[in-house]
């Protein structure tokens, strides 16, 4: 099952998280935050994760940034949101939990949170028992901010050169541009173990932003993989323990920075959209679909001469019912105006490779530029019944010219 599907669930099942989705966003607003991300999948897990662990946490676009905010609350009560985010820090695997004021999305801003109000909510929170009086001082002098959050501007001191972090952790920086126009794009950083069997996958980083990396293994090699919807995806060997050995890659302030310079996607390409995703049965997509497609849709006017494939696909060829967007002409919402029938598994993917079809010609991408394949389930990237078998139901995008 899809984290998504489970946050359905947990929605109708809980009347009271539905309440507080549903509380509207101000510039009044304030976020404890536990978690920023590049790709809304990755923001996806990490949300599940947290609900596992009892928080409830939810995600959002903050589209100035091209970063997804993973929250477990949202208030306007200031003393409220001070109290849970120095839990958080405190008492929880939330470590770096910081605060966000103001409209999610529309240049949220940390919150600066004084030494009287920290003294004072950690006091109250001492003395209602539900943080230790332990390493208080310490928790006083934290900040609240994560590292990347900070400028020099803000804080009108530059960030003093400190020793090279321990070995088993060290301060990295992926900065992800394009190679053409060096515009900065939004990604991850996925780094593998080149020692383990099939080069396993250990950790996911975001990129653009300082973060702390943590050694794999003794040998100090690691793989980074870098793949960003739209470009090629680019593999980068490193040895953790002599970074700069990498050409390109540059230490400065005890800060490994490490260019990943991404190519736009070529002829005979083919990408996987793996962040576009329908709702069941359905040829209409979710709404956290939209970032990625709308990366699409740039790609495309980027470059007039680009052609292309959709391809669609689904997990299986059982057939079943087939929702549509009918009337709707809403890509991303189930309405009451959508159609119900049913269908084959290729037609449904055929569907599904439509609708993204649709989107782009309704947004003045020629029809002539586009074509659609349905694959149904004869194409799996899992088994059926693989624990990962949801990542079969995706869509495809081939460059037929450039």
């Amino acid at each position: 099952m899809r984290p998504f599907f489970k946050l359905v669930l947990i929605i109708f099942c809980c009347p009271w998280l539905a309440v507080a989705q549903e509380k509207p966003h101000t510039d009044q607003s304030l976020y404890v935050v536990i978690g920023a991300f590049g790709i809304p999948r990755n923001a996806m897990e990490f949300t599940e994760n947290a609900k596992t662990q009892g928080y409830a946490a939810q995600f959002e676009l903050n589209p100035k940034r091209k970063l997804f905010y993973v929250y477990v609350l949202h208030t306007e009560d200031r003393k409220a949101a001070i109290a849970e985010t120095i839990r958080l820090q405190k008492q929880s695997p939330f470590h770096d939990t910081w605060m966000y004021q103001g409209l999610l999305g529309d240049n949220p801003q940390v919150v600066k949170i004084s030494e009287s109000e920290r003294k004072e909510v950690i006091e109250t929170l001492v003395e209602e028992k539900k943080i230790n009086p332990v390493d208080t001082v310490q928790v006083l002098t934290t900040s609240t901010e994560p590292i990347a959050e900070i400028k020099p501007d803000e804080n009108n001191v530059m960030k003093a050169a400190t020793p090279l972090a321990p070995a088993d952790s060290r301060t990295f920086l992926f900065r992800i541009t394009a190679l053409e126009d060096k515009d900065t794009l939004a990604g991850d950083v996925d780094i593998f173990d080149p020692d383990s069997n099939n080069k396993r996958k250990m950790a996911t980083y975001r990129g653009n932003d300082e973060v702390k990396v943590k050694a794999i293994n003794k040998s100090g090699n690691m793989w980074l993989h870098c793949e960003v919807f739209g470009y090629r995806k680019l593999e980068i060997p490193l040895n953790f323990n002599t970074p700069d050995s990498t050409d390109g890659v540059t230490i400065a302030d005890n800060v490994i920075t490490v260019p990943f310079e991404l190519v736009r996607l070529q002829k005979g390409d083919k990408a996987i959209m793996f962040n576009v995703y329908f709702y069941k049965d359905a040829a209409i997509m979710r709404p956290e679909s939209r970032y990625e497609v709308n990366s699409l849709l740039e790609m495309m006017n980027e470059n007039p001469d680009y052609k292309i494939r959709i391809h669609g696909h689904t997990n299986g060829n059982a057939a079943g019912k087939i929702i549509s967007m009918g009337n709707s002409k809403n890509f991303f919402q189930l309405s009451t105006e959508n159609k119900e029938g049913r269908g084959s598994a290729k037609k449904l993917s055929e569907e599904r490779a439509l609708l993204l079809q649709q989107f782009l010609i309704e947004n003045k991408i020629s029809a002539d530029r586009i074509q659609v394949k349905a694959w149904g389930g004869s194409q799996p990237i899992y088994d059926v019944d693989h624990a990962a078998a949801h990542a079969n139901v995706r869509v495809e995008i081939e460059i037929l010219e450039d």
